[in-house]
């Protein structure tokens, strides 16, 4: 924000992030007044309970984007679905056939319900600017590593999460560890998980350098974040 603005646009733009906690809390409770299981629900919310928390404590210090609060409000959102049906049975497809009269596991050939890989994907695509804001403010980085470092920031929080979702199926056991962790049966989820947010991750990077919105680039350093 300038300083010539009018006063009024800054407490708008300072507003701007308390008015999607908002919309978020209402879309959060709303999805959790009876969500398909409960149990899993909760667990499922553990972490966003966790990350809310910290960026309402960091909010004054730390104060990320506008557009950097849109991609995590976007992010929260989707994964709000999930929790509400658990990932594994979201049902998209039902929703895209209401709207188009395309079945697209019978058009693609899957097998499986594809929402988690949606969401890893996201990870990587929405929280990737998030991220770059936050390694800029804590440890700079300069050279080929403005590029690398987010994508590895994005790669190691993927690699966590699925130990996460490791310890606590196995903590929980039966049936909430089994919907908790969500492989359907396939071996290979959690690297496939992995690959999916690292392409997200890649993807936004791209975008971004292309379009010469990289924080700590000679484009982006002329520019205030919107």
């Amino acid at each position: 924000m300038r300083a010539h603005e009018p006063i009024a646009a800054r407490h708008r733009d300072a507003a701007y992030p308390l008015v999607l906690l908002g919309a978020f809390g209402l879309v959060a409770a709303a999805l959790g007044v009876s969500p398909w299981y409960r149990q899993d629900w909760l667990l499922e919310n553990l972490l966003v309970f966790v990350a809310v928390s910290i960026l309402l404590l960091t909010y004054r210090r730390q104060r990320l984007s506008n557009a950097a609060y849109t991609l995590l409000f976007a992010f929260f959102l989707l994964h709000e679905i999930g929790a509400h049906y658990t990932y594994s049975e979201v049902p998209y497809e039902s929703w895209i056939a209401s709207l188009s009269g395309v079945n697209i596991a019978e058009q693609l050939g899957w097998q499986r319900n594809h929402y988690d890989r949606l969401i890893h994907f996201a990870y990587g695509l929405l929280i990737a600017r998030p991220a770059i804001e936050l390694l800029r403010h804590v440890a700079p980085p300069k050279g080929v590593w403005i590029y690398v470092l987010p994508v590895l920031f994005i790669l190691s929080h993927s690699a966590i999460y699925e130990l996460i979702e490791w310890t606590a199926a196995l903590v929980f056991g039966g049936d909430l560890g089994t919907a908790y962790l969500g492989t359907q049966g396939d071996e290979w989820d959690s690297q496939k998980d992995m690959a999916c947010a690292a392409g997200g991750v890649v993807l936004a990077v791209t975008i971004m350098a292309v379009g010469g919105f990289m924080p700590g680039t000679r484009t982006s350093s002329r520019a205030q974040p919107g």
